[in-house]
Order: C-alpha cells, then structure tokens, then sequence
C-alpha cells in the first residue's frame, strides 16, 4: 500500500558529481575548437597561385596588390585572391560581314591571345574576369566587318593572307588599350551565298577556256615561225650552194634519181632538158 513516500533507487545518486572530469572534458573541446579555428586561419592566410595564372590579391573588395605563382601570404578574412590566367588561350568566333562589293560573307575565326601579366591588377579593376565575352568576342566581329568592307568577294579569296594579315593588325590595335595581347587571327572559311559560289565557278571556268586559247594560240605562232625559219634556211642554203657553184648538172642528176621510181614517163617534150639516165646504168639502153 503506498505510503506516500518515495524511495530512490538509484545508486548514484546522492554522490557529489567529479568536477575534475568535468574540467578534463572542457579541455578537450576547448581544444579541439582551438585546432580547427586555427586550422582555419592557417588555410586561409595561405594561397597557392598555379602555373600560367597572376592572382589579384582584394581587400574587402578592392584590388589591392599581385601576387606570383607559388605559396603566397595573405591577411585572412580580410583580402581574398582571385586568379587571373595569363596563359594563350584560344577563342573562335562565327562571324557575317558585307564585302566590298555588297557581298554577305559568312566565316569561322580562330584568335589565340593573352593577358599582360603586368597588367592584370588593372584589368581586373577595369573589366573583371570576363574580358573575353566584354571585350575580345566583340572586337573580332568589329575587325572582320570592317577588314571585310575593304576587298570584294573574289579578293577575299585571291588575297586571303592579306585580309588575314590585316585583320590580326586591326584586331591588336583594338586589344591593346585593354592590356589583351593578339598572338594569332586565323579566317578558316569563307562562306558566301550559293549563287555567288555558282557565279565564281562559272567566272573560273570561262578564265580556264581563255588560258586554254591564248596557248593554243601561243603555240600555233611558234609552230609558224619554225616553218617560216626552216624555209629561209633551205633557201639560203640554195643560195649559197648556187653562188658557190656547187649547184652542177651533177648534183641536179643526183637529186633527181634519188627520187625517181624507175619508170621514164612515156611522153617528153617542150624545153625541159632531159637527163641521161645511161651513165647511170652502165651503157645499157
């Protein structure tokens, strides 16, 4: 029967709690904290810059100095690092123009390029991280319509490495102000509409029948002058065998029977002098 009291069974309880358990505990986790925060602190005064990157170095917010590739120190919390790559990179743009001769050109262009190393606190401050899209993207297409305004749609394609050439010098002359290095412009294609293309073909076409005429024509003068030499040549010969005498009944007797077929002619007469063929056949008649 319940008598209105209550008994503890707990043997525990009653006993004074250890306060050097306690302690210890604290220690610990006091501890523990300690080499995390420090941890903490350690990895953020520290930043490891890569190869082919400047780090600008931001105090709350504001560019602040440049750091090297490798293990550099910074104040924690308070400056942060953000990287800026100065190695070549490569960007390749599609662009549509109008050629001189009103034309619609459409290309693929290859830029390899890089940032000034020296530069890049500024370029930071001044454009960001993103200075391919806000600045390298837009002035290739800038260059290529105004380089491509120059020439017409055939010298685009004769003189390609020209409007390449100047392309590259225009596009550096844009990037320079902006501390942007152009290393290369490469114009991989020209696309023009398909009845330009067939108006070209067509143009080639006719040029390649013109070169074919002039040599044969080139050729027909030369074969020409060769009949005409070879023929003063047999005359001056004759002309010089008559003047030396050397042109004799003989001779005359000579040419003919080389090309006689052996058969005399069964007419003769008028005034052409008759050759003997007797000395030449023994006397036989």
């Amino acid at each position: 029967m319940f008598d209105g009291k209550f008994t503890n069974t707990n043997p525990q309880a009653g006993k004074p709690v250890d306060s050097k358990a306690v302690k210890t505990g604290r220690s610990i986790v006091i501890g523990i904290v300690a080499v995390v925060l420090a941890l903490i602190i350690i990895s953020s005064a520290v930043s490891i810059i890569p190869a082919g990157n400047i780090g600008v170095v931001t105090r709350w917010g504001a560019a602040h100095r440049v750091i090297q590739p490798g293990i550099n120190l910074r104040i924690p919390f308070m400056e942060q690092v953000v990287l800026m790559s100065i190695r070549t990179q490569k960007d390749q743009v599609e662009a549509t123009a109008m050629s001189k001769n009103l034309q619609v050109v459409t290309s693929s262009i290859a830029v390899n390029y890089h940032l000034d190393g020296a530069q890049a606190m500024k370029v930071y401050q001044d454009i960001g991280t993103q200075y391919t899209d806000i600045i390298v993207a837009p002035a290739v297409q800038n260059t290529f319509k105004a380089v491509t305004a120059l020439f017409t749609a055939e010298e685009l394609i004769t003189v390609r490495d020209q409007v390449r050439i100047k392309a590259e010098e225009e596009l550096s002359k844009q990037l320079e102000p902006y501390n942007i290095i152009v290393e290369n412009f490469n114009i991989i294609n020209f696309d023009f509409s398909p009845e330009f293309q067939s108006a070209i073909e067509a143009k080639q076409v006719a040029q390649q029948a013109v070169e074919t005429a002039k040599q044969r024509l080139l050729q027909a003068e030369i074969d020409a002058q060769a009949t005409v030499a070879q023929a003063q040549g047999q005359a001056d010969a004759q002309k010089a065998l008559k003047n030396t005498g050397a042109l004799t009944q003989e001779y005359l007797n000579y040419l003919f029977l080389t090309k006689w077929n052996g058969i005399l002619p069964s007419v003769m007469g008028g005034t052409t002098p008759m050759i003997d063929v007797s000395q030449f056949l023994g006397g036989q008649k």
